[in-house]
C-alpha cells in the first residue's frame, strides 16, 4: 500500500501542476474554477479508514468515499488523490498542492487558526494499541502518565496534545508516520503504548498476534470528557466552497445516506454528530 501511495504521489507530482492561486472573489472561486476543470484534488494521508489507497491501486476511505459523492452533488466529476503525511497535510493545503484535506481530521483551535473546516461528518473516542493482554493496565491518559509508560502517536495527532494536557512531557513521547508504525513500536516493544481513533486502533491490531486495541474511551480535556469530531479542510478564503460543501453534507445526514456511505469503514450510529466546526473551533 506504501508503495502505491508514493507511486501516486509521484504521478501527481509530475503529471500536474499545483492548483491555480485564490482570485479576488469574494470568499473565492476554487468551486467554480473545480466545475471548469472536473477534478478535485484531495490531500489524503494513507490512514485507514479515513483516506488511503487499497490494494488495487484505488482511493478510498471515509472521507474520500463521502468526497466522491458530495463534489459530483457540486458539478464536479472526479476526486483526484494526492498522498502525503499526516503532518504534510496542512501545509500542502496552504501551498495549493491540493484542493481539499480529505483526511478525516479532526477539527480543534489550532487547526482553525490555519484552516477552515466543513461541519464534522463523525465524531469519534480514543483507543490504545498495547499488547496482548494490556500488561500495563493503560486504559487512558491518566494510566499512561502514573504508569511512566512509553508512549507514542502519529505525527501531528491530537493525540499530542491530550498526553501534554495530562502531564506527559513532550519530548519524552515517539512520534512515528501512522498507525502501522505504532504497531511495530508496540509489537517491538519499543513503546508500551500507542494512541490513535478508536477506529483507527481497531482496525490496524485486526491481524496482529502480538497486540490489541483497548476500550474507546473519551480524553478528559479541562476536567470534561472531550469528544473529537472529523472533517474536511479548506484554505481560508474559499468559503464559498466550504458552505456550499456543508449544505450538501447535511443534506446526506438528515437523509441518513451520510451513515449509509461511512459504515463500510466501520462507522456506525454512534459516530454520527450533530456538532458543528464552530462548536469544535472554540466557538
Amino acid at each position: 500500500m506504501l508503495a502505491g501511495v508514493a507511486a501516486l504521489g509521484a504521478l501527481g507530482a509530475a503529471g500536474c501542476s499545483r492548483v491555480a492561486s485564490a482570485s479576488d472573489v469574494e470568499g473565492g472561486d476554487l468551486l467554480g474554477r473545480l466545475r471548469a476543470q472536473g477534478v478535485a484534488r484531495l490531500g489524503i494521508a494513507g490512514e485507514i479508514p479515513f483516506g488511503y489507497i487499497d490494494k488495487n491501486g484505488e482511493l478510498t476511505g471515509e472521507a474520500p468515499e463521502l468526497a466522491k459523492v458530495i463534489f459530483k452533488r457540486l458539478g464536479v466529476d472526479r476526486v483526484q488523490p494526492v498522498p502525503t503525511e499526516f503532518g504534510s497535510l496542512i501545509p500542502g493545503l496552504a501551498s495549493q498542492q491540493f484542493d481539499v484535506v480529505a483526511a478525516g481530521m479532526y477539527i480543534n483551535p489550532d487547526r482553525c487558526q490555519q484552516v477552515i473546516f466543513s461541519d464534522p461528518d463523525y465524531q469519534m473516542l480514543d483507543a490504545y494499541i498495547v499488547r496482548k493482554g494490556n500488561p500495563l493496565g493503560l486504559h487512558n491518559y491518566e494510566d499512561v502518565v502514573k504508569k511512566k509508560a512509553k508512549f507514542a502517536t502519529g505525527t501531528g495527532y491530537a493525540e499530542i496534545a491530550y498526553a501534554v494536557e495530562h502531564g506527559y512531557k513532550e519530548d519524552d513521547i515517539l512520534i512515528v508516520p501512522d498507525q502501522v508504525a505504532g504497531l511495530n513500536a508496540v509489537e517491538s516493544g519499543r513503546v508500551d503504548v500507542f494512541a490513535g481513533t478508536a477506529l483507527t486502533v481497531r482496525e490496524v491490531v485486526k491481524k496482529s498476534s502480538k497486540a490489541e486495541a483497548t476500550e474507546a474511551f473519551a480524553p478528559v480535556i479541562d476536567g470534561k470528557p472531550h469528544v473529537d469530531g472529523g472533517g474536511f479542510a479548506f484554505r481560508p478564503d474559499e468559503t464559498n466552497l466550504r458552505d456550499a460543501f456543508n449544505v450538501e453534507l447535511q443534506k446526506l445526514k438528515k437523509s441518513g445516506e451520510l451513515l449509509r456511505i461511512l459504515k463500510p469503514f466501520g462507522f456506525t450510529k454512534n459516530e454520527m454528530t450533530d456538532l458543528t466546526a464552530k462548536e469544535l473551533c472554540g466557538g
